[in-house]
């Protein structure tokens, strides 16, 4: 525990620096954009040029590109993101309300896909060769080939429009009730986690055949273990190494894969957020979703690093 406190320590340090650089990347990227936050302010209302120039000269926006810069993280750090110039509402409380169900969404599908892939893929390997394991193969491959909106597509028309199980789209707060919240996510989590865990499935079945082949796994076996005291204790503790890796990659598509899941269900999170921000011309809500995402995703790579440590002692040794 000691080392991996160390090296957590270690990549908070180093977190500073890369949190800063995203910072710096959302504003040169958003500054050079077409958007116009003095226009945003005035959308609709045919302001003076006077009014817009007062509008940015109050705002900093005459300021010079790094003075606006340290203004802009210096707001990030109190927690400032700016005001919606739509609903002249501080987007922190919108990206606070939007950003449970987008958490929810993401892992809830995460959750999904590592089920999934962890069922098939060992049994995958288990059966190598045979027909379950082509069997699998096929369809880890389709699921591969087929995009998230296609596959929620298909729910919506044949689960919930066919057959009535789920709902076609909406919210309900877990609070308000569970079995409601679970049926308006189901589909949700579905269409954005099946892609993920068909590309783990045929990671973690390569990883197990992989580890299967190893000689401590027939001396253990041969010395009269049972197969699945193998598999379960050594075998996919071992070969989860790799998955891991992966999975970390893919929880960013997770998150990125929520803005079109979440507006094909009309589920009010962060994506969603993002595409009304969009489509209405409000530069101060795209920027703070954007960067939330980003952090988020930064984040989530931090846990899975420190779950690698824990699953890998050899790491930790070279890391300490």
């Amino acid at each position: 525990m000691v080392v991996i406190a160390r090296i957590l320590a270690r990549r908070l340090v180093l977190l500073v620096p890369l949190l800063l650089g995203i910072v710096l990347f959302v504003f040169l990227v958003m500054r050079f954009s077409d958007s116009d936050p003095a226009s945003a302010f005035f959308q609709g209302a045919n302001p003076t040029p006077q009014q817009l120039h007062d509008f940015r000269e109050r705002n900093g926006l005459l300021d010079p590109l790094p003075v606006r810069y340290l203004h802009f993280v210096g707001d990030l750090v109190r927690g400032d993101m700016g005001v919606s110039a739509l609903t002249r509402q501080p987007v922190v409380d919108q990206v606070t309300t939007a950003l449970p169900l987008t958490l929810q969404l993401t892992f809830l599908g995460l959750a999904v896909a590592v089920v999934v892939s962890l069922v098939l893929g060992v049994t995958a390997a288990i059966h190598r060769d045979r027909l379950l394991d082509q069997i699998i193969r096929v369809v880890s491959l389709t699921g591969v080939a087929a995009p998230g909106f296609w596959l929620a597509l298909l729910m919506i028309q044949y689960l919930a429009v066919g057959q009535g199980w789920f709902p076609t789209g909406g919210y309900i707060n877990p609070a308000d009730s569970f079995t409601g919240w679970l049926k308006c996510m189901t589909l949700p989590a579905l269409s954005l986690s099946l892609p993920v865990a068909a590309q783990l499935t045929r990671i973690v079945r390569t990883a197990v055949v992989e580890e299967l082949d190893k000689d401590y796994v027939r001396t253990a076996i041969g010395s009269g273990l049972p197969p699945v005291v193998v598999v379960g204790r050594n075998v996919l503790r071992n070969a989860l190494i790799n998955p891991l890796t992966v999975l970390g990659l893919r929880v960013g598509y997770l998150l990125g894969g929520a803005v079109v899941t979440e507006t094909i269900f009309s589920l009010p999170g962060m994506g969603k957020l993002m595409i009304d921000a969009v489509k209405n011309g409000d530069p101060a809500v795209v920027q703070g979703v954007v960067l939330t995402t980003a952090v988020g995703f930064v984040v989530v790579n931090l846990a899975i690093d420190i779950l690698y440590l824990m699953v890998n002692p050899r790491l930790r040794g070279a890391q300490s």
